[in-house]
């Protein structure tokens, strides 16, 4: 079994007006005044992270389509070229929380830049490795690379842009080059797999280099948080919780639900983020404020984001195997297939600033999360084992663009506002982290669904439509329960109007 778990970070910011030079004592940087200009310095800034954007759709996604090739030339078996996408899930979901907290306690540039660094020389190694456990290990040394980079890059716009209009603009911004990294990735995946798997890792890395080069120079310098402290027990229970979590996850369907081992594996990680929460309520100093989780709107995004990327991803994964391994697709003919979504999201997320500013974060989410049941229910009645492209898989392949365009960019708007600067690390490693685990989990039980009573190394040989239908069905359900929870308060305010 194929599983292409890809992952995008689009990073919510606010372009403001001012000079770049926006460095303070406390490590966070100050909003900008209102009549801020966009300077050469401040497009240079965000030039180098839409650019780390970029790299990340592009690398996930060019993975996932070398896969097959990966597995011939190395011998790696199905379970081990799932590690693949999954040890840089399993990295990323595991610490992106740390990720965040780091960036805000220990200097947001330092701390991207030494991430940034990993990230490279992890392509670089993945590319050049010849032993399938040193491309996994690879792997998950990039994901735990991300895992600071995408919070922290986020913080450092939102520190430095401010909260509105200009933030919505430049997050749609962001919503193209997470976009078009990933669509890109998929042709050039296609592509460079011709040539060579290992050029699917070596192309990102003279990029990463580049982005290194110009954000040493370009983003301002901070400092340390003067106050804070370093919650020591708060992280190593909640980093050792979450990858436990993670692993089991992902792991599970290969070895059984109710496998000892994997209710053994959840139990522990149970109790270590049980021992987290308790920590957090008596530290000085929490990783975590936990009382940002009574802020129903923050609760609401990171709730949407589980439904908008678990529902999306785990029909991609059974999009990649039923055009390739049912219906005989090649990964280049496969990847323009599902080619138009990406370039909605392109094309169209510029557009969503403006729309979130005439209707609100709340209303966006309900359209987006519309559109993508919308598009599930579509495949659910309308595929078959040899499907109209135009009739059966278009009409979704669109509706999913759509819902994802509108989505994303208003989810992490949602989930980042009203939230003080020094805490934003905090925010945005908050909902990247449940995307990321809520991505695993989802795509996990659509896996195990796919794959019930299937005794074949592929899980899918001589299957058909059929055998995606109960997957289908689970996405559906998710994107749904997404929408009524995104909903409740309007129904709420419609019931009680007093």
């Amino acid at each position: 079994m194929r599983i292409d778990c890809t992952c995008i970070y689009i990073l919510p910011v606010t372009i403001s007006d001012a000079t770049p030079d926006l460095a303070t004592s406390s490590g966070a940087t100050t909003a900008p005044p209102t009549d801020q200009a966009w300077t050469p310095r401040l497009w240079g800034v965000l030039a180098v992270l839409c650019l780390v954007m970029f790299l990340d759709g592009l690398d996930v996604s060019m993975v996932g389509v070398a896969l097959p090739s990966i597995g011939t030339e190395l011998g790696l078996s199905t379970t081990s070229l799932q590690w693949i996408i999954n040890g840089y899930v399993l990295g990323f979901g595991g610490l992106l929380l740390l990720g965040g907290r780091t960036a805000d306690l220990l200097g947001r540039r330092r701390v991207f830049l030494i991430a940034l660094t990993v990230f490279a020389i992890a392509s670089l190694v993945g590319g050049l490795v010849d032993n399938g456990t040193l491309l996994i290990a690879s792997r998950f040394v990039k994901g735990l690379a991300a895992a600071f980079t995408a919070p922290t890059a986020m913080s450092i716009l939102t520190t430095t842009f401010k909260e509105g209009p200009a933030r919505n603009r430049a997050l749609s911004i962001f919503s193209v080059f997470g976009a078009s990294g990933y669509s890109s990735g998929l042709v050039l995946g296609g592509l460079l797999t011709s040539a060579g798997w290992r050029w699917t890792f070596l192309m990102p890395v003279p990029f990463a280099v580049l982005a290194l080069v110009a954000g040493t120079v370009l983003i301002p310098r901070d400092r340390a948080a003067d106050t804070g402290g370093h919650d020591i027990v708060g992280a190593a229970t909640l980093v050792s919780g979450m990858l436990l979590a993670v692993y089991t996850v992902v792991s599970a369907p290969a070895r059984g639900w109710a496998d000892p081992l994997t209710l053994g594996s959840f139990a522990l990680a149970a109790a270590l983020l049980a021992s987290f929460f308790v920590v957090e309520n008596r530290v000085a100093h929490p990783l975590v404020r936990l009382s940002i989780l009574r802020v129903g709107s923050i609760v609401r995004a990171n709730l949407s984001i589980v439904a908008l990327f678990g529902s999306y991803l785990s029909f991609q994964f059974m999009m990649t195997i039923f055009l390739q391994s049912v219906l005989g697709w090649s990964p280049l003919e496969m990847a323009l297939g599902l080619l138009p979504a990406g370039i909605i999201v392109a094309f169209g997320s510029p557009f969503v600033g403006r729309l979130i500013d005439a209707f609100g974060t709340a209303r966006m989410i309900i359209a987006a999360l519309t559109s993508l049941s919308l598009g599930y229910l579509w495949f659910l009645f309308a595929g078959s084992d040899q499907p109209n492209y135009t009739i059966a898989i278009l009409p979704s392949v669109v509706l999913l663009g759509v819902g994802f365009a509108l989505g994303f960019t208003s989810i992490m708007a949602q989930a980042t506002s009203g939230v003080d600067d020094s805490e934003q690390g905090l925010a945005s490693g908050l909902v990247q982290t449940s995307a990321q685990v809520g991505a695993a989990l989802v795509l996990a039980l659509t896996t195990a669904l796919v794959t019930a009573g299937s005794h074949t190394a592929t899980g899918i040989s001589g299957a058909g439509f059929h055998q995606f239908h109960s997957g289908l069905v689970l996405v559906t359900g998710v994107a749904l329960l997404g929408l009524l929870i995104t909903v409740s308060p309007l129904l709420r305010r419609v019931l009680n109007p007093a």
